[in-house]
């Protein structure tokens, strides 16, 4: 039997081309995927502009959401409804570009209603990761009442949802961009001001003034540099991009003078239980009416042209792809 994927070869043409299903990888719990989505890495490896993809060919795609078909795992029936996120998905294993795919038990999670595979989808890893830098936030005990949350690359899918998220929490958010034209929809989201990136690309001092309680940084490089040194007394950090560079340029003084935390947000390989978590806050938090306002629906033919404008910076919020168009 035969399935759609998105396959990728070590070349500069990619297409879908059809796969079997002597071909998936192993696995206890067999899906039909309804929805994947595009997200940075999934344009990079598309468009072959990074070494994201470690085996070739490759199955593009680091989210999946739908049905189990088949099931030898305890914990998963027919039927079932499950997200599966990171763990290698587009990289070192066949992704979520396809109409089918294979995972073991433990990476998958039941969908906390009232979610469905579709919204699943639209939060994709970029929201879960979202979801695992606010808890990371509010562990460390900042509450709305400590001062602003600085959330960088706001429009992006990891941005877009933070920003929803710490609005609905009561946060006093402020979203950083480099897309003048949208701060409206930032506003829509709930951020109550908007930062022009460019004011936090520039090297500046290891302490500035203190104006945030916490940061949300998708940027790194110098972006989060300057957002360290502008964190409160005792605030803390959850970084999970590196939209800007691998580099840090700063030096110790946030961390040791104003005792700020910076907490590396590892969304990949989180455990099951973590991962429940996430996913049951974004349940309960995330406006269903806002979250389709964050989604554009693609199909899977129209994933490479999407990637292509995803790197040249065009693409605001998320792109939702419908694997069975």
């Amino acid at each position: 039997m035969s399935y759609q994927a998105l396959l990728l070869s070590n070349t500069p043409e990619f297409s879908v081309r059809v796969a079997e299903l002597d071909e998936l990888p192993e696995g206890d719990v067999e899906l039909r995927v309804d929805y994947s989505t595009l997200n940075y890495k999934d344009a990079l490896a598309i468009r072959n502009k990074s070494p994201i993809v470690r085996t070739w060919p490759m199955i593009a795609g680091i989210d999946a959401a739908g049905v189990v078909e088949h099931s030898t795992h305890p914990g998963f029936q027919p039927g079932d409804a499950v997200v599966l996120n990171g763990w290698g998905l587009g990289e070192t294993r066949w992704g979520g570009l396809a109409r089918k795919t294979r995972a073991p038990g433990e990476w998958l999670v039941k969908l906390p209603p009232p979610l469905t595979s579709r919204d699943a989808a639209a939060v994709g890893t970029a929201g879960y990761t979202a979801a695992m830098c606010v808890q990371a936030l509010e562990r460390h005990g900042i509450t709305p009442g400590d001062g602003p949350i600085l959330v960088t690359g706001a429009t992006g899918g990891v941005g877009s949802i933070a920003v929803a998220l710490l609005a609905r929490a009561g946060f006093d958010v402020v979203a950083v961009t480099g897309k003048a034209a949208d701060h409206a929809y930032l506003k829509t989201l709930g951020a109550s001001s908007v930062l022009d990136r460019g004011e936090l690309a520039a090297p500046g001092k290891p302490l500035q003034k203190e104006r945030y309680a916490g940061v949300v940084d998708v940027l790194g490089g110098q972006a989060l540099a300057n957002a360290c040194a502008q964190v409160k007394r005792n605030g803390a950090v959850a970084a999970c991009g590196l939209a800007m560079g691998m580099d840090f340029p700063t030096s110790v003084a946030p961390f040791i003078l104003r005792g700020v935390t910076l907490y590396g947000i590892d969304s990949v390989y989180a455990s099951q239980t973590r991962r429940q978590v996430a996913w049951s806050r974004l349940a309960a938090n995330l406006d269903g009416a806002l979250l389709g306002g964050i989604a554009r629906e693609i199909s899977l033919e129209e994933t490479i042209p999407a990637a292509e404008a995803m790197l040249a910076g065009k693409v605001v919020g998320r792109y939702l792809v419908d694997v069975n168009r």
